[in-house]
């Protein structure tokens, strides 16, 4: 009698699950509860009869309100569809409400449809629904996709009342968009104001994290994790491993990972090989392959993965290794390389001498190359000293990206190496010309959780006179060793001491000189510097002196890679 009644009530249960039992009952007892109706049509829309949701919304035995409208729009979410029903909605008496926007917001991203998206954000002004929260969490991503926070920033700021996810959408908004100050500033303002934390907040500020290479943000960040009972979650898990893959700690990273083994999907698989991948540990990377794919857990390796395998033999400067893993991408996983995967190979191969061999991969990819592959060639070309062929790779950066400072930058240098100053003359006149300006090199370090930023000859520090006692200090201790400077964009109408002061100030070695100063990090633990340019080869060479001058290591992140000195060595082989 049991086992008939449990039977029973399984079945009463199925036919609850199927949206065609409920609109049935719905008719036979000539239901006029507009709840009851407005939810049929999105329980169809989640069902595997989602067509039904249209075919009921003409049919309701009333006339649809803006639930249903919202119910119909949200059916067809991510599909033009949502966006039609929403103009016809418009012709008809019902107003949206900030479900209705929101809803629309997500689509406009999944579609792109930024002019779309513009409209809707004037039209939920005069509806005054932009500033609620629901909708305003959803305008916030919308920009952040779009690369415009500083619209996000001020749609967040214009809201009376912002709740938890509306600050978690602006934390992550800043951190996809390089903002990454400001994202941990705004999830320190989240703190303080005494809302909790998200899955999305928490992520979202281990990004910002991570791109800043902050170690000690990312211990405040993972304890903080922990405290709110959130290092669990596979999201927060993975950008975890990420910020300390990125921050130079891949031990740090690996025990987080192997601590969420059991939740980790493939994002999280990559990280951990993708943090192995910029030190150039190709070993730990295949390790680490040969691991995911052994696992049983139905994981299977993506384009993602492999990107990793060929960044670290990249950076291990491992060429034929990497043509031989394309062929293996190709034939024994289905995958087909992209942009990014030919970057790798063709970096690679022009780094190994192959100049004429890169270049024709480079024309006969199955698409057009972008600025970032005939940039890799450039680099490799002034790597090897070859000026004619720099120059060539610099015209086809430049004919992509016209205002790409570094592209004139690294012609200029090999161009100077090599003497030719009227090529060098003719360089800057056309940098003059079409008004380009060299990006100001930054580095920053961490000091007891707070970021110290950088630049060439900086005297705004209010440490400034120190920094460049300490500086000259080891410079000084360095040219005992045996230290001469390595001349980088040479100017020959400088003098050598006016040249060799400004070698001395390079925002790296100001940030280093701080790092000791202050103590940055305790006795025999490395300095941690970040720079957002490629790392300079006087820099270069006089870490590798300090390194036995002050007897610790000096990890620097530059926009290539990760540089660890050691004993008067870099890891990177003098290759970056």
């Amino acid at each position: 009698m049991v086992w008939c009644d449990e039977k029973k009530k399984e079945a009463r249960m199925g036919l609850d699950k199927d949206p065609r039992a409920r609109h049935a009952r719905a008719i036979t007892a000539e239901n006029k509860d507009r709840a009851v109706w407005n939810n049929l049509i999105s329980h169809y829309s989640k069902s595997t009869f989602p067509s039904y949701a249209t075919s009921l919304f003409h049919r309701l035995p009333f006339s649809p309100n803006v639930v249903s409208w919202t119910a119909l729009i949200s059916a067809h979410s991510n599909t033009l569809l949502s966006l039609r029903h929403f103009l016809a909605m418009l012709r008809h008496p019902p107003l949206p409400n900030h479900r209705t926007i929101a809803t629309l917001f997500t689509t406009c991203s999944s579609l792109n449809a930024l002019s779309f998206a513009l409209s809707l954000h004037s039209l939920a002004l005069k509806l005054a629904l932009a500033h609620h929260p629901f909708s305003a969490s959803a305008l916030l991503s919308f920009y952040s996709k779009f690369r415009m926070p500083l619209h996000a920033r001020k749609v967040f700021d214009e809201i009376p009342h912002p709740d938890n996810v509306c600050f978690s959408a602006l934390v992550v908004a800043l951190a996809q968009n390089s903002l990454s100050v400001h994202a941990l500033s705004v999830f320190s303002d989240m703190r303080c104001r005494g809302f909790t934390s998200t899955v999305h907040s928490v992520s979202g500020g281990l990004r910002a994290a991570a791109q800043l290479a902050a170690l000690e943000q990312c211990r405040i960040m993972h304890a903080h994790a922990v405290v709110a009972g959130l290092d669990s979650n596979v999201v927060v898990a993975t950008a975890l491993v990420d910020g300390y893959g990125k921050a130079g700690l891949v031990d740090d990273a690996r025990r987080v990972f192997d601590d969420n083994l059991h939740v980790m999907n493939i994002v999280g698989w990559n990280a951990m090989m993708g943090g192995y991948a910029h030190q150039g540990d190709y070993q730990c990377v295949f390790e680490l392959f040969q691991s995911l794919e052994a696992c049983g857990l139905g994981l299977v390796p993506d384009e993602y993965s492999l990107l990793a395998i060929l960044t670290a033999l990249c950076n291990a400067g491992m060429f034929l290794e990497i043509d031989r893993w394309f062929t293996r991408m190709r034939v024994d996983y289905g995958l087909e390389p992209n942009l990014e995967h030919y970057t790798c190979l063709v970096g690679a191969m022009a780094r190994a001498g192959e100049l004429e061999r890169a270049e024709r991969s480079v024309l006969t990819m199955p698409f057009e190359p972008d600025a970032a592959v005939w940039r890799a060639l450039l680099s490799a070309c002034a790597y090897h000293g070859e000026a004619d062929k720099a120059w060539s790779m610099a015209k086809r950066v430049l004919e992509l990206e016209p205002n790409d400072d570094y592209a004139y930058v690294i012609v200029a240098n090999v161009l100077s190496s090599a003497g030719r100053w009227d090529d060098v003359a003719e360089l800057r006149k056309m940098m003059k010309d079409r008004r380009v300006k060299k990006k100001g090199g930054r580095s920053w370090i961490e000091v007891q959780g707070e970021v110290h930023t950088f630049v060439a000859g900086d005297w705004k520090h209010e440490r400034s006179k120190e920094i460049y006692q300490k500086l000259a200090e080891l410079m000084e201790d360095i040219e005992k060793l045996g230290y001469t400077p390595v001349w980088d964009e040479v100017l020959h109408n400088v003098g050598e001491e006016k040249k060799k002061k400004a070698l001395w100030y390079h925002s790296e070695k100001l940030a280093v000189a701080f790092g000791v100063l202050c103590g940055s990090a305790p006795p025999g633990k490395p300095l941690r510097i970040v720079k957002n340019l490629r790392i300079c080869k006087d820099c270069h060479e006089a870490f590798k002196y300090m390194t036995r001058v002050l007897e610790r290591e000096i990890i620097v992140r530059d926009v290539n890679r990760y540089h660890r000195f050691v004993n008067g060595n870099c890891t990177c082989r003098d290759i970056w």
